[in-house]
Parts: structure tokens; C-alpha cells; sequence
């Protein structure tokens, strides 16, 4: 019997398959481009510079007169060298505000910043062989981001939150209650685990069964890129998955195919990331509803309490699994500042300051 396929592998084939089908939509020319950077992209990365790419030759047959007659695959490598700085520049500007299939689009600046980035990219690679001559997309500057304050849950909130979700099912009736009671143990598993270990949503519910290791406390997650990590949890997680394990998962009957799944949806199916996302919005809504709380605001406030008790960003950046340590300093500034200021009042230099400034020798 084949072995059973993991979120991540799952999610790799549907990614491959999506690719696929959008390549067929854009230029010939551009398989090369996505044939070079598949050892070093993810699937995910690779889908959404395509998705980035055919909003760019979209944009070109709706506003450049020049190619008004093209389709997407009408387009050659001699196009893309004929494009100036000007062209690239107010195709920047249309990112900003577009219609799509009837609907108003707008970018955020991180948003903005990587469609740029996939186009640059693009660019950059048939530049670098020779394809072109011109490299128009190098010579515009990149979208300004601007930092924004990090939202985290303060100690207090953190408990508030864990404790509405065990506890809210007094507050309702009839059939809410009844999926509250169904989805509790569930609910509150993945709340306990997001909070204590700083995982990402996705490899949340990419989690299997045989992930989970009692023994040594640890969970095996799969990080952005693919490399495979032990992440260790302490007793407050333990006791979550193990009431969720013994009194929900284990009375379940997955689909087929959805055998190995940690965590499970009320169809009996691998959760979504989606799924994980409105569950975490509608139980912080009711406790902190001046906060806008997601998966990654939770994963923002363990490492703010990991930094807190250790003061150790390089461990921060390792149990988070960032790749560079500065991400991580950039996140967590602002905690070193607080520290700091903590030891202005650390070391005492005179017991009772304000006597001994009088204080005359007898």
C-alpha cells in the first residue's frame, strides 16, 4: 500500500497543477523562467509570481495601445525589451487600483512590493542571460514600506482568550452550543498550540497524527521552504492535545485520504487554513474587540513572551524559524528598548538616594 501523502506534499501537486494551468496563459517564453528558479522557489512562491505576471500582460493589452490586439501568449522576449522605466512605473501606479472580472482591486504596500518584486525577477533572469538588452524593471525604485505597529496579546489577554474558549459554551443555546461542544476541544488544542509555540498557520494544519511526539514534547513542522523542525511545547499545549486526541479526534472518522490529519474539520476533512483563521477571529473579537487578532498575531505574541523570559533573540529566531536573525531583531526592537530601560533601575549604586543626598556624618 502507497504511503499517504502529506499536507505538504498534497499542497505541492495543487500548486504544480495551478502553475500549470497558468502557464498555458502566459508567453511561451516564460517556462524557462519558471523551469530556472524551481530549486530554489517553493511551489507556493512559484503560483504566485505566475498569478503576478499575468496581471502584468493583462495590463499591457487593457492600457498600452501598442499590444491592444495581443492575447497573453501573443507576447515575445522582443516586447519585453522594447518596455521603458515609464511603462514599468505606471504599471506600478495601476497596481495601486485596478478592476478584476468586475471588482475594484487594491494592493497594500507589501502587497504592491512583491508583485514588483515577481516582475523584477522576471526581468532580471532573461537580462542575465541575454534574452534582453534592456532591464527597465531594475531601474524603478521599489514601493516605500512603511513599518506598522506589531499587534500581540498582552499576558492577561492571552489567559482571557484561552479561558473564553474553554468556558463560552455557558453562554449559548441550541444549535451554536451544540457545535461549540462538538468543536471545543478541537478549538482550544489549536488555540494553546499557536499561543505556546509560535507555529504559523499553515504548518498547523499541515500537522499528522504521527507529528506529534509525547515522549519528547514536540511537534514536527515543516517550515517555509520545506525544512523539517522539532518544536517543543510544555505542558499547558500537552494537556489541550491530549483532551482534544482522547475525547474528539478519537471518536472521528476521518474521509478517506484524511487518516493521518492532526486536526480535522467538522466535514471530516484536513482543517483549512482558512478554517483556522475565522476561528481565531471569532473568539478574539469577543475578548479583545479593539485588537484585530490572526494566526500570525498569536505567533507575534509568543515570541514577544519567549523574548521577555529569555532575552534571547537568536533563540526567538530559531524557534520561530526565521532564516535571518534581523527579521527577527527588526520584530523585537522594541522589547530590547524595554529591557534596556529596565536596567536603568536595575543596579543600585546608594540605598535610599533621596536620604543619603542630606545625610551628614555624625
Amino acid at each position: 500500500m502507497d504511503r499517504p501523502l502529506t499536507y505538504h506534499e498534497q499542497m505541492n501537486i495543487e500548486n504544480t497543477s495551478r502553475l500549470r494551468n497558468v502557464l498555458a496563459q502566459l508567453p511561451p517564453f516564460s517556462r524557462d523562467y519558471f523551469r530556472a528558479i524551481e530549486p530554489t522557489t517553493s511551489s507556493k512562491t512559484r503560483i504566485s509570481y505566475a498569478y503576478d505576471l499575468r496581471i502584468f500582460f493583462n495590463y499591457l493589452i487593457e492600457n498600452n495601445p501598442m499590444y491592444k490586439n495581443y492575447t497573453t501568449r501573443d507576447f515575445t522576449l522582443e516586447d519585453l525589451d522594447r518596455l521603458q522605466a515609464v511603462d514599468i512605473e505606471e504599471y506600478q501606479e495601476y497596481l495601486k487600483l485596478y478592476d478584476s472580472d468586475d471588482k475594484m482591486v487594491t494592493n497594500t504596500e507589501k502587497g504592491l512590493a512583491r508583485k514588483m518584486s515577481s516582475l523584477r525577477s522576471f526581468y532580471n533572469y532573461y537580462y542575465k542571460h541575454q534574452a534582453i538588452k534592456n532591464n527597465p524593471a531594475q531601474l524603478v525604485s521599489m514601493p516605500k514600506l512603511h513599518e506598522k505597529a506589531i499587534i500581540r496579546l498582552d499576558v492577561d489577554e492571552v489567559a482571557s482568550l484561552l479561558d473564553f474558549v474553554e468556558n463560552c459554551g455557558n453562554q449559548l443555546k441550541g444549535q451554536r452550543k451544540a457545535y461549540y461542544e462538538k468543536t471545543k476541544f478541537r478549538d482550544l488544542a489549536i488555540m494553546t498550540l499557536l499561543l505556546g509555540t509560535g507555529i504559523r498557520v499553515s504548518e498547523c494544519v499541515g500537522l499528522d497524527l504521527n507529528d506529534v511526539d509525547f515522549n519528547n514534547n514536540s511537534i514536527k513542522v515543516t517550515r517555509k521552504g520545506g525544512n523539517q523542525m522539532y518544536v517543543y511545547f510544555g505542558p499547558e499545549v500537552e494537556n489541550a492535545l491530549t483532551d482534544y486526541l482522547e475525547i474528539t479526534r478519537k471518536n472521528t472518522i476521518p474521509l478517506p485520504g484524511q487518516e493521518n490529519a492532526l486536526f480535522l474539520s467538522s466535514q471530516r476533512k484536513r482543517i483549512s487554513v482558512r478554517t483556522v483563521e475565522d476561528l481565531v477571529k471569532k473568539y478574539s473579537s469577543q475578548v479583545t474587540p479593539n485588537k484585530h487578532i490572526t494566526p500570525h498575531k498569536l505567533r507575534s505574541t509568543y515570541g514577544t513572551n519567549l523574548y521577555r523570559e529569555t532575552g534571547d533573540i537568536y533563540l526567538v529566531a530559531d524557534v520561530l524559524g526565521h532564516k535571518d536573525v534581523n527579521t527577527t531583531k527588526k520584530h523585537y526592537a522594541a522589547l530590547g528598548d524595554e529591557r534596556r530601560r529596565k536596567a536603568a533601575s536595575a543596579v543600585i549604586l546608594r540605598e535610599n538616594t533621596s536620604n543619603t543626598h542630606h545625610r551628614t556624618d555624625k
